[in-house]
């Protein structure tokens, strides 16, 4: 089978996001309606914007599968964005409007964000060359894929499940079996635990009205990963940095913890690590899980276990201070139609 690989393309405010998935087996079943059912959980939880009542995301397949299964070739996703409507004077791939150009240009550059950077690196004047390709809307797509691969892995027998462990100081400290984490989906925050989504909820209002915005930490877990994938040998093999690579490159993510991450370093070696004990009936296992299921870069055997930190959205409604980059003058950075909070979306 040939290597997996995963290229998105496309911009906030153009004509639509697109996915090549290449490396799939053949006769793979693919459940749109799956796929479709997380585009509509990634544009829910409290606190979206305004942008969440534009798109009603559905994605597309355009090559790659037939009579519901895969063929073996690459697979191609596509979901149109709405919104292009409204900007297309100015985002068109043909002459585009110079006015509307102009009144849509970006300068006053958001701290947080990729725009200043972004502006120097591609020899830039307009941070909207930038942020159209920056911005969180490119995971819609990555969603999608996403429900591609879980099609796979679900053949594999593998189950990926999560819940939304905090919202800036509200944290939800309870353990949860892995079958409890679904009723993550039903909360208004991601967060399981009744009385503490509430309090997140007032917690995101609070910053709503401040014109601020708030983050989170989400857990993820994996059940039914067998012993063995990645590799020790090289660094580049290695599951747990494959796997913070990955969540690293999701738009806002500063932090990913494997297992119990930074506050092994607060612990001895006897509170830290696995013991190893052996039974005829179930071979080598361990009775707790701190490394998070992986040592040495494998999996072995037990739950992945991660966490990972979202920052607060960079786009406040009441904007920080910065600099315009046309004018290099004092400026307050540009607003717009910002998520409050998007902690359920990410997790």
């Amino acid at each position: 089978m040939a290597k997996m690989s995963l290229t998105t393309a496309g911009e906030s405010h153009g004509k639509a996001l697109v996915a090549v998935l290449e490396g799939l087996p053949a006769h793979l079943a693919i459940d749109l309606e799956k796929i479709n059912a997380d585009l509509a959980l990634r544009q829910s939880g409290f606190g979206r914007g305004g942008r969440q009542k534009i798109e009603k995301d559905a994605a597309e397949i355009l090559t790659g599968v037939r009579d519901g299964e895969t063929l073996g070739s690459p697979v191609t996703l596509c979901i149109y964005n709405k919104d292009y409507a409204n900007w297309q004077a100015c985002m068109s791939d043909g002459a585009c409007d110079k006015a509307t150009k102009s009144a849509k240009a970006l300068t006053k550059v958001r701290p947080g964000h990729a725009d200043l950077t972004g502006v120097i690196k591609y020899a830039q004047e307009d941070a909207r060359n930038i942020l159209e390709r920056a911005s969180a809307r490119e995971t819609a797509i990555r969603v999608a894929a996403g429900g591609v691969y879980k099609a796979y892995l679900s053949a594999l027998g593998v189950e990926i499940a999560g819940r939304v462990k905090s919202v800036l100081d509200i944290v939800d400290d309870k353990e949860y079996t892995f079958e409890q984490l679904a009723a993550a989906k039903a909360t208004q925050t991601g967060i399981v635990d009744k009385a503490k989504d509430e309090a997140a909820v007032e917690r995101i209002k609070a910053m709503r009205a401040a014109g601020d915005t708030a983050g989170g930490v989400v857990e993820i877990r994996v059940k039914g990963l067998k012993s063995g994938f990645g590799g020790v040998m090289t660094y580049a093999e290695k599951l747990d940095a494959r796997l913070a690579q990955g969540l690293m490159s999701i738009q806002a993510v500063k932090g990913v913890e494997v297992g119990l991450g930074f506050e092994a370093a607060t612990r001895s070696g006897k509170e830290v690590h696995d013991e190893i004990f052996y039974a005829e009936d179930k071979g080598f296992y361990r009775t707790t899980n701190r490394a998070g299921g992986i040592e040495g870069g494998m999996s072995n055997g037990e739950e992945i276990l991660l966490k990972v930190a979202m920052k607060p959205i960079p786009t406040l409604m009441k904007g920080l201070q910065t600099v315009d980059y046309a004018t290099k003058e004092k400026a307050i950075a540009a607003a717009g139609r910002s998520d409050t909070c998007a902690i359920f979306a990410m997790g």
